[in-house]
């Protein structure tokens, strides 16, 4: 009897490792996930770095400037990225059709748009209009004072950074995300070297604060950008960009990217409007209640990491499998992603939920932000297998071109369930901080519930491109 329970098991194991779904999948998420969470953490040391200023008073007005600085960069960055949503679904088909002679095309056509439409233009209104913006998002005169050199820098870099996600973006789409992640990796481990030369002034450098950092992080962009595009110029990838190529323009690329994109641009659009509502509701709750959120949605934040990573591998194998005209191969990446994230996420929700006071006393010592953030940890952690498995679902299905129904479920889901429900539990039932958390649960319910059947119709399988 023991022979045979040791037979099946052995079997089980060359089973699961022979898994070539399985094996395509953990390849091309596990670098991005790699790149995600330490992207984050670096994040977090540069926050930390700036907490630690001498000065308390200017301490705090560089860490809020930062804060304020990085609402509207990052919805500059979000709409780059949903243009580049449409790079990589056209990339991914096209390779999977072993079309690679259309592939430097469509790049240069999203470097483009990206740069004439986005990137050029908010650059330029955040440089001129560096104090409306930042008094537009609550910064006070000692913010004010302290970060708009910071702010200047910082869109300066942002060309740079759009440069560097368009090319990562496509070469993601390949399936290639090992190089993006050494580069990413290293460019970040030098920000924070230059983080400590130039907020306090190091080894000789000039002690710029909180504008040091901003220089920092803009040469780092620079770093990636100069390494990215020796990667691709020099021919190292299938992802090729030949400067001596003249561009063509191509009305069906064009057609293809406008038709991915917009949704995508639509629907970040709605979720950072709902996401500005559901705070400034959240923010009536006072500042210690407002600091207990912050922490929970800093906590959150990292649990984004493994859907995102894994949406991103079920965008690439879905769109190469669908440019194969392989509908089945395309439906068992997208059901293997899912439930990979969907384990790593069930994992993280069990340490949320039994663990929530330790983490958030990583943050704060006050007795009443650790009750409160801890308590929403635990819807927190309710909200985890949701949350990752419409993360994994809505990648698979921008993979295949179609980018409506996400749109559709974040509409629905963020702008008249969490801000509405928010607004009755906060407001009119009084429920405080559990009643916005319980407001996020219900949306990422509805949403997982409109992505998952669509997903389960199947006609995502037949979205054309041109």
């Amino acid at each position: 009897m023991k022979d045979i329970n040791n037979n099946d098991v052995e079997e089980k194991t060359i089973s699961y490792k022979k898994d070539p779904i399985r094996k395509d999948v953990i390849k091309i998420a596990w670098p991005v996930l790699i790149e995600l969470l330490l992207g984050s953490l670096f994040g977090m040391i540069d926050m930390m770095m700036l907490g630690r200023i001498k000065n308390q008073a200017v301490a705090a007005a560089s860490v809020a400037a930062v804060g304020m600085t990085n609402q509207p960069l990052f919805i500059g960055l979000s709409l780059v990225q949903a243009l580049n949503v449409g790079g990589t679904a056209m990339i991914a088909r096209y390779y999977g059709a072993k079309q690679n002679e259309r592939i430097e095309i469509v790049l240069k056509h999203v470097m483009l748009l990206s740069m004439t439409m986005l990137t050029i233009p908010l650059s330029i209104l955040g440089l001129t209009f560096t104090q409306q913006i930042m008094s537009l998002m609550g910064a006070q005169p000692d913010a004010l004072q302290v970060g708009s050199n910071y702010f200047k820098v910082i869109m300066i870099g942002f060309i740079f950074q759009s440069l560097n996600m368009s090319v990562s973006a496509a070469l993601r789409g390949i399936g290639e995300t090992k190089t993006p992640m050494r580069i990413n990796l290293k460019c970040n481990f030098l920000n924070v070297i230059g983080n400590a030369l130039l907020i306090y002034g190091l080894l000789g450098f000039p002690e710029l604060g909180v504008t040091g950092a901003g220089i920092s992080t803009a040469l780092s962009q620079v770093i990636a950008c100069i390494l990215l595009f020796r990667y691709i110029v020099k021919g190292k990838s299938i992802i090729k960009l030949n400067i001596g190529n003249k561009f063509k323009f191509d009305k069906n690329i064009m057609y293809n990217l406008v038709k991915i994109g917009l949704p995508a641009s639509l629907e970040q659009m709605v979720l950072r409007t709902g996401i500005l509502l559901f705070v400034r509701i959240v923010a009536g709750l006072g500042t210690v209640i407002y600091a207990a959120h912050q922490i929970a949605l800093s906590i959150l934040g990292l649990s984004f990491q493994p859907g995102q990573a894994f949406g991103i591998a079920a965008s690439s194998l879905v769109g190469r499998s669908l440019g194969a005209k392989n509908h089945e191969k395309a439906e068992a990446y997208a059901k293997k992603t899912r439930k990979i994230g969907s384990l790593i996420s069930t994992f993280m929700a069990i340490i949320f939920f039994f663990f929530g006071p330790q983490l958030v006393g990583l943050y704060s010592t006050d007795p009443l932000i650790i009750d409160s953030a801890s308590g929403a940890l635990k819807i927190i952690a309710l909200v985890q297998p949701f949350q990752s498995s419409q993360f994994i679902l809505a990648g698979a299905l921008r993979g295949a071109g179609d980018t409506f129904w996400p749109l559709v479920a974040t509409s629905v889901g963020v702008l008249l369930i969490r801000v509405a429900l928010a607004y009755i539990f906060v407001i009119n039932m009084g429920f405080g901080l559990m009643g916005a958390w319980m407001a996020v649960f219900i949306d990422q319910l509805v949403r997982w519930v409109f992505v998952y059947i669509r997903f389960r119709t199947g006609k995502w399988k037949h979205v054309k491109i041109r």
